[in-house]
């Protein structure tokens, strides 16, 4: 892929086998960011294919994928609390004639539950900016998961910087695995855990693909 300032990723050759886990290693950065968003069918690639369950079109794909944690896409306003936003994905989802009462501990439990797992859920009144990073990305994953499709694509684990959170966070995605093929990244890989896979990821930062391209000169 190309943008106005040249490549942003890519050439890549990459095959993600369905189930669990996978974890892409690469350096953060606008690159990486844009492959996430093309996996999950918000993007399409300039060139090259791509299948994903069987499907090529990036419509196509985008109507089996839940994609969190990409703050140009998912970002929660931090000055509202988890009833605020909880009611707003339940409303976003609804039929257009339903209407839907502002989200009680019920809803709570029903959208967060499936990715908190064990882990205490987010209180309703809290403030989004007061919950604790791992929540805050954990709550991201419920509101964009809620229909459950075959592909959650989670953007970034270097997003929870605490090792202790990160594990837990990466023990949920595990969780979530068993039903659905989860795909994630980070620079630095992952430890101690049993992921499908860890894939390395090249030709995704912008200076080796700058200095790839004066190379090519």
């Amino acid at each position: 892929m190309a943008g106005p300032w040249g490549p942003v990723y890519g050439p890549i050759d990459l095959e993600i086998d369905a189930g669990g886990v996978t974890v892409l290693v690469c350096p953060a950065g606008s690159g990486r960011t844009a492959l996430l968003m093309t996996l999950a069918g918000r993007m399409a690639p300039d060139t090259g294919e791509l299948t994903v369950f069987g499907r090529r079109r990036a419509k196509d794909i985008f109507a089996i994928a839940a994609l969190a944690g990409i703050d140009e896409l998912d970002s929660v306003a931090e000055s509202v609390t988890v009833r605020d936003v909880i009611t707003e994905t339940l409303r976003w989802n609804a039929r257009w004639y339903q209407l839907v009462r502002r989200a009680d501990e019920a809803d709570l439990r029903a959208v967060c539950a499936p990715v908190f797992g064990e882990l205490p859920l987010p209180p309703l009144h809290e403030y989004v900016e007061e919950l604790t990073e791992l929540d805050r990305l954990l709550l991201r994953i419920a509101l964009a998961n809620t229909a459950r499709p075959p592909l959650l694509v989670v953007g970034n684990l270097d997003y929870v910087t605490s090792d202790h959170n990160r594990d837990l966070l990466v023990q949920r995605l595990i969780a979530l695995g068993a039903e659905q093929t989860v795909v994630t990244a980070t620079v630095n890989g992952v430890t101690g855990h049993e992921v499908r896979a860890q894939l390395p990821v090249a030709n995704t930062a912008r200076a080796e693909l700058a200095r790839q391209q004066k190379d090519g000169q």
